[in-house]
Parts: structure tokens; C-alpha cells; sequence
């Protein structure tokens, strides 16, 4: 990923970013994104772009391991996590899910993985304090909570799912108010070109639609080009 890509994918939105993935392989169909409606701490902010780094947490019930085996795989993921290849996403499932309890994604764990240089987290579980999180990092979840349960590691690297997506430890991730995907690595060098197609291709109709003169006849003849255009 070129510098120049990152900024790009920075400042489009997933969907954007959906549709340029089918320009890039020149056909539709592709699904590897999250289902439902995700929340964003910071929909304001750019976009999270960066390579995955995975985890499982559960925080319904007290972990049965022994409290030093605890200790030791939390700072084992910490570490982890401090050693990603940059840009990084935290990508963590909640293994409670639906019925996740424990925030996570708070303040002071926020803090920590923006300190360690990470762009960004996505969790099918709980964030919480909201207005007290770092700028720069934005947190995708399925939800809002108050509480952290019991909430503690339970694996480190292994592939995880969020909200219906595979992910994999070193998967390309792009993130926002809207989900999530994964970005393949057989449209990288094609991509920035597709995003570019598909920001000109989309302003022949909205261009138009946004002038006073447009009418039917105006759209028919722009949608025949847009069609003409678009993958």
C-alpha cells in the first residue's frame, strides 16, 4: 500500500471503497464486509485504514484461568499490539456475542492502542466514553455499554469474526460509520485508479441532478452515460 493509497482511502468512505473493489475486478458480488448496522465513536474522522490485529475477548463471566495466566496473556496481546507493521487496526471479537456486556474500548484502552501507533479499533462488541476518546482513533462496534464485565483476553492472532467477517491476522481493513471490509490484496495496485473511475463516473449523474435545469429527459441522458461508464 503506497502512501498516496492510504491517504486516498483515508478520506473516501467504505462504501465508496465497496463499490471501488467491484471496478477493480470488473464485476459485482463482492461480500467480504460486515452485516448490520455497526456504530462509530468518531464519524467525523477520517476513515480506518490499516492491517488487522486480532484478538478475542469475553466479559459475561469471570475468566477460569488463573490470575497470573490472565496477567501474562494480557500483556501478550499488549505487546502483540505494540509490535504491529503500521498502519494498524485492532480487530477484536467479543465472544459474547449478541450479548456482549463488557466495553472494551474505553477510554484507557483507547489511549494505549493510539499510543502504540494503531489507526483505529473494530469489535462486533462494547465501546463506552464516548466524548472522552482520543481523536485519531476511531472505534467501530455493534454497541454502546456502560459497564467492562469481566472483561479479559482470551486468544491472541487467531482469525476472528466480526459481525459476519472473517478476519485474519495482517487482513487489509477499512472502516467507518458504515462497517467494515476487507480490502483483497489482488485489486491493491489497481484500486486508487478504481476509486478515482468511480468518484468521476458517479459525478455525471449527481452533477447534473444537482443543477435547477435537471429534468427526465436530462437524466435519461445522463444515466445512459453513467450506465455506459460504471462496472
Amino acid at each position: 500500500m503506497t502512501p498516496a493509497l492510504l491517504n486516498l482511502l483515508q478520506r473516501v468512505d467504505t462504501p465508496t471503497v465497496c463499490n471501488a473493489i467491484e471496478v477493480a475486478q470488473g464485476q459485482r458480488g463482492f461480500n467480504a464486509f460486515t452485516r448490520g448496522t455497526m456504530l462509530c465513536s468518531a464519524p467525523q474522522e477520517p476513515a480506518i485504514v490499516g492491517y488487522a490485529r486480532t484478538a478475542k475477548i469475553a466479559a459475561i463471566t469471570p475468566p477460569i484461568d488463573p490470575p497470573e495466566t490472565i496477567k501474562a496473556r494480557r500483556m501478550d496481546y499488549y505487546k502483540y499490539m505494540s509490535e504491529a507493521a503500521m498502519p494498524a487496526v485492532a480487530v477484536i471479537e467479543d465472544m459474547d456475542y449478541p450479548d456482549c456486556i463488557g466495553a472494551y474500548w474505553g477510554e484507557i484502552n483507547t489511549t494505549i492502542h493510539k499510543g502504540f501507533g494503531l489507526s483505529g479499533a473494530l469489535t462486533n462488541g462494547v465501546m463506552r466514553d464516548l466524548g472522552d476518546l482520543p481523536s485519531g482513533f476511531p472505534v467501530v462496534a455493534k454497541s454502546i455499554g456502560p459497564s467492562h464485565g469481566f472483561v479479559h483476553v482470551r486468544d491472541i492472532g487467531s482469525t476472528v469474526s466480526i459481525c459476519g467477517l472473517p478476519v485474519s491476522d495482517g487482513d487489509l481493513i477499512h472502516a467507518d460509520q458504515h462497517g467494515a471490509l476487507i480490502i483483497p490484496l489482488d485489486v491493491i495496485d489497481t484500486l486508487e485508479a478504481a476509486i478515482e473511475k468511480l468518484l468521476s463516473t458517479e459525478r455525471i449523474v449527481l452533477d447534473a441532478a444537482r443543477k435547477k435545469s435537471f429534468d427526465f429527459d436530462t437524466f435519461q441522458k445522463v444515466w445512459d452515460e453513467f450506465e455506459r461508464s460504471r462496472t
